[in-house]
């Protein structure tokens, strides 16, 4: 058995890795401050004799004995991470610092969990790890985008300076139950607005491009990663190659729904990608790993979760 110590664990993707680590028999602490996540999510955990929750912030040290950490606090749609910018900043920096010397005091093997954001938006498709990407420092994205750079950097001189067993990966969009249907992200928009018969509402053209994987996929990646041989730090993509325009993803959202919602266009946001799909020829060889969920299934689980909670 395991003490495996989840960061971020009560959010949308940190409450399915605690699901997925108890099934397997691991002893895991969720720490989480609910700046984002919620009680809602491990609600059913608590009982669980091999389950704590501590509440705790990690721009501030913590202090617990574990084998394994996985850093995913910090906030992660544009909604939440651009209305305390420089509390999202602090978050990567302070938090990776702090997880970081956890990882250094108990000889703990970390994982990272990255985003796609670093590659900012992309002038080479799809995106291989190799790629370094083309971020707006001063925009209004950047406290996410920065912020996670940062932490990949920290994380390898680490690395290199103390010896710090760690792993990276690079979150492509996600989703599944458990999304927060305020946090402003493409899918749950969608499937909110074409529950309600509310018009949809499409950023731009329509014609920018994503690539969704569901949360299953990506917990499953993410657990192979951190399990991953010696030696091997990544940064590997995890994400789902299939590429969509988001004005597909609203059609597809629409007919699944059986939504009598209209499609309206705004502006689109500043620094908003035109492109996004992942390289993910590395986790492949490296991890085996690869996603089995389409993307309809995928929104089929997703819908009859928010209907449930609206």
């Amino acid at each position: 058995m395991r003490r495996v110590c989840v960061t971020g664990g009560a959010g949308f993707l940190g409450s399915h890795l605690c699901d997925r680590l108890l099934r397997e028999g691991n002893d895991v602490i969720c720490v989480d401050n609910l700046f984002t996540g919620s009680k809602d999510n491990i609600r059913h955990l608590l009982g669980e004799p091999y389950f704590e929750f501590i509440r705790h912030d990690v721009i501030n040290p913590i202090y617990v004995e574990c084998d394994q950490i996985y850093n995913l606090a910090c906030p992660a749609s544009p909604i939440q991470y651009q209305r305390d910018p420089i509390y999202t900043t602090k978050t990567s920096v302070y938090g990776t610092f702090n997880t970081l010397g956890l990882a250094k005091r108990t000889g703990a093997r970390i994982l990272q969990a990255s985003t796609s954001e670093v590659y900012g938006d992309p002038e080479c498709h799809p995106q291989p790890e190799s790629y370094r990407g083309c971020v707006n420092t001063i925009g209004p994205r950047s406290c996410y985008d920065e912020g996670k750079r940062i932490a990949e950097t920290l994380f390898f001189d680490y690395h290199r300076k103390h010896g710090v067993d760690i792993k990276v990966m690079r979150i492509f969009n996600t989703y599944g139950p458990r999304m927060d249907k305020g946090d402003g992200r493409v899918v749950s928009n969608f499937i909110v607005q074409a529950l309600k018969n509310e018009d949809i509402t499409i950023y731009g053209s329509g014609e920018q491009t994503r690539s969704f994987c569901y949360v299953d996929d990506l917990i499953d990646g993410m657990i192979r990663l951190m399990n991953s041989r010696d030696g091997f730090t990544g940064p590997v993509n995890i994400g789902n190659p299939g590429e969509f325009t988001i004005k597909e993803l609203a059609e597809i959202v629409i007919r699944l729904t059986d939504s009598h919602s209209k499609i309206i266009y705004k502006p689109l946001p500043q620094d908003d990608p035109t492109q996004r799909k992942p390289d993910i020829s590395l986790a492949q060889k490296e991890l085996s790993w690869k996603p089995a969920i389409s993307l309809e299934e995928g929104l089929k689980r997703t819908i009859e979760y928010f209907r449930k909670i609206l």
